[in-house]
């Protein structure tokens, strides 16, 4: 009866988890996609303490309390702009769930496996803990990389494809190894081993992985946390989690396939670190004089125009510039401005982190445009302004063929009338690469705070 009644909930929780991605798909209907995966955890714990047996209630409500309340406390005092550096932590614990809940199935197998059972069981273990732990200490990585406490530039080793392949090796042979062991203690030492090994290619496969393409390493990292959780679901005999964890995978794979299209990269040369990159450094210097504005310089620009575009980057979230950059969009309106918003796929160092924080702000989603939809529309604008924005809007990737940027898609704002770059100094951006786009004729660099600077701006055009 009682089995009945979960899995009717696990049918109900996993639809209302498909329900999520779709309502997440969109900035209009994220909020109630967020709902839905809210009520389908709600039910999913709740089914799972009805059914699990000899669940102690108590250590279970404990266990609760403490990560509902440093969930909360994470939700109140992580800024938008960390919120990159949170996903790679959440990722962190994901995997290295899976490697607990994989070494702990291994020391108390379920009673009665006997045979191919046996086996499979087994292959679920070192499967689980294999993609947990890679998961786990590539989550560290990109953490510190997000986090700045690592640069942003790609550590390429001698032959490091070979090396990947290596441990990959070693990986398989100690597979092998643990399923064929003539006892526990044998098998627990091939299946430590082993872990070390991942920990290894984890940390390898996303330090050979620039800082230009971190977002889609976070996405990455999301489908293996997805994988992690879906081979814990067979390890523990759970149709949800296996079902969740697929759902998690499978779409955190896809989204990465878009954006690595988005990007001109190859989705494989970002699963394998790196492969195919290049260490060259560009041969090509940005060379030209740099011409400074004002606040009321640029003011009069976009009070002159009739065609404006913005581009925001992660300079603009760093200074909680949205919301007077919302204002500046009212106010521009207000006076017959036509406004629009340019977004390239990895503007900030999450997907979507743009698009967030401008619909935070209460700018219309209408006028909030990605990349195709306004690439062609550039060279019919009076002025474009740049917000804290570097690599995405960096000429030389399409210009210069030994940049290590080359061949990314990028935001040709440069094919417009003006362009004014919000930016504190003229350091190189993410991706430790120079931007000709600042020496350009048409290009005026408004130096200092954006948030000052977009203040100051509103205050010109309201005078």
């Amino acid at each position: 009866m009682l089995n009945g009644i979960g899995n009717i909930a696990y049918l109900g929780a996993s639809t209302l988890f498909i329900l999520s991605l779709r309502g997440l798909s969109h900035p209009v209907s994220a909020r109630r996609g967020n709902l839905y995966g809210m009520l389908g955890m709600l039910v999913a714990i709740a089914a799972t303490l009805l059914i699990a047996p000899g669940v102690s209630l108590a250590v279970v409500l404990v266990c609760a309390a403490a990560g509902a309340t440093l969930g909360a406390l994470l939700a109140k005092r992580v800024e938008m702009t960390q919120m990159p550096q949170l996903v790679a932590v959440l990722h962190c614990f994901v995997g290295l769930a899976a490697v607990v809940t994989a070494v702990n199935s291994y020391l108390a197998p379920l009673a009665g496996l006997a045979g191919a059972a046996r086996v499979i069981h087994e292959c679920e273990i070192y499967l689980g803990a294999l993609i947990g732990m890679v998961t786990f200490t590539g989550s560290i990585v990109a953490f510190l990389k997000l986090q700045g406490t690592l640069g942003g530039k790609p550590l390429i080793l001698p032959g490091r494809h070979a090396l990947n392949l290596g441990i990959v090796a070693v990986a398989l042979a100690l597979g092998y190894r643990f399923l064929t062991a003539p006892s526990a203690d044998a098998g627990l030492f091939a299946l430590l081993t082993m872990i070390v090994f991942a920990g290894a290619l984890g940390v390898h496969l996303v330090m050979a992985i620039g800082g230009a393409d971190m977002p889609v390493v976070v996405s990455m990292l999301n489908s293996y946390s997805g994988w992690a959780a879906a081979a814990t679901g067979f390890m523990l005999d759970n149709d949800l989690l296996i079902t969740t964890g697929a759902l998690v995978g499978s779409s955190g794979a896809i989204l990465s396939y878009i954006m690595c299209r988005a990007m001109n990269r190859s989705f494989i040369s970002v699963i394998l670190g790196g492969f195919g990159t290049t260490s060259a450094a560009s041969s090509t210097q940005a060379a030209g004089e740099v011409v400074a504005a004002t606040v009321d310089e640029v003011g009069a620009l976009l009070r002159d125009a009739s065609d404006v575009i913005i581009v925001p980057g992660y300079g603009m979230a760093v200074a909680q510039a949205q919301s007077t950059i919302s204002e500046i969009t009212r106010k521009l309106t207000s006076m017959g401005v036509k406004v629009r918003f340019g977004i390239h796929p990895v503007a900030g160092r999450l997907p979507g982190h743009m698009n967030v924080l401008l619909a935070e702000a209460k700018v219309p989603y209408d006028i909030v445009l990605e990349m195709d939809e306004i690439n062609d529309d550039f060279a019919h604008a009076d002025v474009v302004l740049v917000i804290g924005a570097n690599d995405i809007v960096n000429p030389g990737a399409l210009e210069d063929p030994t940049s290590p940027i080359a061949g990314m898609p990028v935001l040709e704002v440069w094919k417009a009338r003006t362009v004014v770059v919000s930016k504190r100094s003229m350091a190189s951006g993410y991706a430790g690469v120079d931007n000709p786009l600042f020496y350009k004729d048409n290009t005026r660099m408004l130096f200092g705070d954006a948030k000052a600077s977009v203040d100051a701006l509103l205050q010109a055009l309201a005078a």
